[in-house]
């Protein structure tokens, strides 16, 4: 059930905050122990705060939007009072002094916290299997990863144990793991969304978005969490529209782009290609125009993006030292071997592979070579969608070349895990949004995402485009009786 039906419910006293709350304790209660989507179930603060948004309904109050919707938070966001932990050893025991602006706005509208959800460590990697404290499993097949980084976000919403989720996408760990657990995930625009207490992998291009069951629902979270914020430098300063108020709108005379390179892939997986390629005809159908585009430079993203990445995170995670906060090795003689030994046993394989990557592509002598010719490379990306856009309105795309892949498929081939964001990566790149949502099934009933990417702030229209694809093709009452989650 969607926000907007819970919402009547709760208003006309059909339901409470604080049954909800219980009824999605008890499915995490219940199936937890295997997912393990979540790494804290904030029970005791969900109750308190459903009680008291049903003593202000009984009030007469007038509550704001999401109240008494019960939300879980991917555990890169900072929360205050409540662990926060980037799933690494690293940050074990972290606990928040302040609330990160995502997150207050949430409260701020009435949503509950019910839980910080697994990720891979510090949002580095594609299958949540880096996470120091164990993988989550997909709701769909529990031999399949969910997806990365935000894998524990997606399970959570797919299996229903909350009614929606925020994650961070950085090179699409919001897109790749909702394209995996069959639910819809939004990145919005680059600055779009107060990035002010995501805790940084790579701070041009992480962004924060919703995981959610429906497009409208992925609507009025982003109405609530988008907008400038002070606090974070590359926030921009334009106005918030009603992102619900073009769902319905038809799509006649709308420019749909099929970008050429994407259905060129070698690894593009059969059934997924002509999943997406059955959508994009059924989006046709819908009045929009289909239009075959190129972007001469869109498979070149995932070298790029492995230069950057790798390098902002270096730098980002040079904070994490064993001095003022997070994990510390105790028995060091001097202050270098204490700083040493501390990353190394904080810090999981994954996380100091990216480090050393970052770091030589920053070093005397090579900066030119890697990460200047990388940011050159992106910038040559960003112009291929802006010629792109020039003849479209939006464009489209498979989610991921593949779907949900086994546990360990990837584990001694770091590229062939990197290459799972192949097709997500240059949105991250250009800083634009882009969408998840799904759009069949393959042969073993797992479902396939289709992605649509739009221009600099036209999540409007982007949203207008998948919404209208979601009520006509209904995918989800077409879901194979495989199963995991009933």
């Amino acid at each position: 059930m969607g926000i907007a039906s819970l919402r009547q419910q709760l208003n006309k006293g059909e339901l409470s905050a604080r049954e909800l709350v219980d009824c999605h304790l008890s499915r995490i209660e219940a199936l937890d122990g295997e997912l393990n989507a979540f790494l804290e179930v904030t029970s005791q603060k969900a109750r308190k705060d459903a009680e008291l948004i049903d003593e202000a309904r009984k009030a007469g109050d007038l509550l704001p939007p999401l109240a008494g919707i019960p939300l879980a938070i991917k555990d890169n966001l900072c929360t205050k009072g409540v662990v926060t932990t980037c799933s690494s050893r690293m940050l074990e025991n972290f606990v928040p002094p302040y609330e990160s602006t995502v997150t207050k706005r949430l409260w701020n509208a009435g949503a509950v916290l019910i839980g910080k959800t697994n990720l891979d460590e510090f949002a580095m990697g594609s299958s949540t299997e880096t996470s120091a404290f164990g993988p989550t499993l997909n709701p769909w097949d529990l031999s399949k990863v969910p997806g990365g980084s935000s894998g524990g976000s997606a399970a959570a919403v797919a299996a229903g144990e909350c009614i929606a989720s925020l994650g961070s996408d950085t090179g699409g760990s919001i897109r790749q793991p909702a394209s995996f657990c069959g639910v819809i995930g939004l990145k919005p625009t680059y600055g779009r969304v107060s990035r002010w207490g995501l805790v940084a992998f790579a701070s041009s291009l992480d962004q924060v978005g919703p995981f959610t069951t429906s497009v409208s629902d992925a609507a009025e979270i982003l109405n609530v969490i988008a907008g400038h914020d002070p606090r974070d430098s590359t926030s921009l300063k334009e106005p918030v529209p009603d992102y619900t108020s073009m769902l319905a709108q038809p799509l006649s005379g709308l420019r749909v782009g099929l970008i050429k390179e994407c259905f060129d892939q070698k690894g593009l997986n059969s059934k997924v290609k002509d999943s997406v390629l059955s959508a994009a005809n059924q989006i046709q159908s819908l009045g929009a125009d289909l239009v075959e585009v190129s972007c001469p430079r869109f498979n070149d993203g995932i070298a790029t993006y492995y230069v950057i990445a790798p390098s902002e995170a270096s730098a980002n995670l040079a904070r994490y030292d064993g001095v003022k906060y997070g994990f510390r090795s105790e028995g060091s003689n001097s202050l270098a071997e204490m700083t040493s030994s501390s990353r190394a046993k904080g810090f999981g394989s994954e996380v100091q592979r990216r480090i050393l990557i970052g770091t030589y592509a920053l070093s005397a002598g090579y900066v030119d070579a890697y990460y200047k010719k990388a940011q050159q490379v992106r910038t040559l990306i960003r112009r291929d969608f802006d010629n792109a856009f020039k003849a479209v309105d939006i464009l489209l795309t498979p989610t991921s070349p593949t779907t949900a892949f086994s546990f360990g498929a990837h584990a001694d081939d770091p590229l062939a895990m990197y290459l799972a964001d192949l097709l997500t990566i240059p949105a991250n790149l250009a800083g634009l949004p882009a969408i998840s949502l799904p759009c069949g099934f393959d042969d073993l009933g797992l479902p396939i995402g289709l992605q649509l990417i739009g221009n600099v702030l036209d999540e409007s229209r982007l949203l207008q485009v998948a919404a209208q694809f979601e009520q006509a093709a209904d995918v989800m009452k077409k879901r194979p009786e495989t199963r995991f989650i009933k």
